[in-house]
């Protein structure tokens, strides 16, 4: 039988991680990997609280700068990062042996973008985004907790943050057409 992992926390003290979220990871085991850095967000997944939301941070200006593609253009770089983290994910997950550690923050990245699609830029929009997107990611309503328990490695890292990302694009498509943006 293997044993859960021994970890330190930032006071010093060694316990039994009870939790993939409670794993503590030096930084430089993420930052100096590079699957270990993408799939972390660039660092942001280090946060020592709500490494999601960070993460999801991260993707706002890359949102402002992809905005002004075209929408099949953006559509395809977004499709590029979604099948480039099941990768980039699963050998995070695999190098630091953990699944699904909550400071891998590739996911929510890609599920923000996915939420922003064909969305003309406005900070408005780029705020209510965010919003929809935590609030899916988050609470994770049928059939993204199904997809969460279910969907495991590297597809289930990105899967149900993509679908999280497509409930809050139809739920800003739903405010748009009402023009609350």
């Amino acid at each position: 039988m293997i044993s859960p992992p021994r970890v330190t926390s930032i006071s010093g003290e060694t316990d039994v991680a009870s939790t993939k979220s409670e794993l503590a990871i030096p930084a430089d085991r993420i930052l100096g990997d590079l699957y270990c850095f993408l799939a972390f967000g660039f660092g942001a997944g280090l946060a020592p609280f709500a490494p999601g939301t960070f993460g999801t941070l991260i993707a706002v200006p890359m949102y402002a700068l992809l905005s002004h593609l075209s929408v099949a253009l953006y559509l395809a770089i977004v499709l590029g990062l979604f099948l480039a983290g099941i990768r980039i994910c699963q050998r995070c997950e695999d190098r630091l042996g953990v699944e699904d550690h909550s400071g891998i923050v590739w996911d929510e990245i890609v599920g923000y973008l996915i939420t922003l699609s064909a969305v003309p830029f406005s900070w408005k929009a780029a705020v209510w985004g965010f919003v929809l997107f935590r609030i899916f990611d988050v609470l994770k309503p049928w059939p993204i907790s199904r997809l969460d328990r279910t969907v495991h490695g590297g597809l289930g890292v990105m899967l149900d943050d993509g679908v999280a990302g497509l409930f809050a694009a139809l739920c800003l498509n739903l405010l748009n057409g009402y023009k609350t943006l």
